[in-house]
């Protein structure tokens, strides 16, 4: 059972492009469905961990308000970061979970027990995937990897009727 979580920020949880204001800021777009994904995972118990290669206080915001457990920007070596992690933590392969989109996540990927990626994700990283959405990054599929990864024991059902009440699943 997946535990623990990493996901990768542009490509997976925005639609990869870099915008900035008139200000120098750097914008992002977030898609509430992924949220949906984080508080499911959550009230489940798995502990969510966002970990990106570029510095952005829109995503510290949205990580915030999503109540991420951790939050690691401008991590340069994804990889050394998570191996390192999982010695401090005495992490299994088999209870980390990976969700990214491009090369650079690929030897966290290769850490992991479960890889899922979106639907435009690099070739390479849809090469080792457990699983590769149709959904675009930026556009729900880290929500629709959550669900997939929780859908098999029919956990998904079961805690989002508890997350968002009797809707019915």
């Amino acid at each position: 059972m997946i535990k623990h979580l990493i996901i990768d920020v542009d490509g997976t949880l925005t639609d990869g492009g870099v915008y900035y204001d008139s200000h120098g800021n750097e914008l992002k777009k977030f898609n509430t469905k992924d949220g949906t994904g984080f508080f499911i995972a959550k009230a489940v118990g798995i502990r969510l961990i966002v970990l990106t290669s570029r510095e952005c206080e829109a995503t510290l915001r949205r990580m915030t308000e999503l109540k991420t457990d951790i939050v690691c920007q401008n991590v340069k070596d994804k990889a050394a970061w998570l191996r390192n992690y999982m010695a401090e933590s005495n992490l299994p392969k088999s209870e980390i979970g990976y969700i990214g989109d491009d090369i650079n996540d690929l030897p966290p990927m290769r850490l992991c027990g479960f890889v899922g990626c979106p639907a435009d994700a690099c070739k390479e990283v849809k090469a080792i995937a457990n699983y590769v959405s149709s959904v675009n990054g930026g556009y729900g599929a880290v929500r629709d990897c959550i669900e997939y990864l929780l859908a098999e024991s029919d956990t998904w059902s079961k805690y989002a009727e508890q997350v968002y009440g009797n809707i019915g699943i």
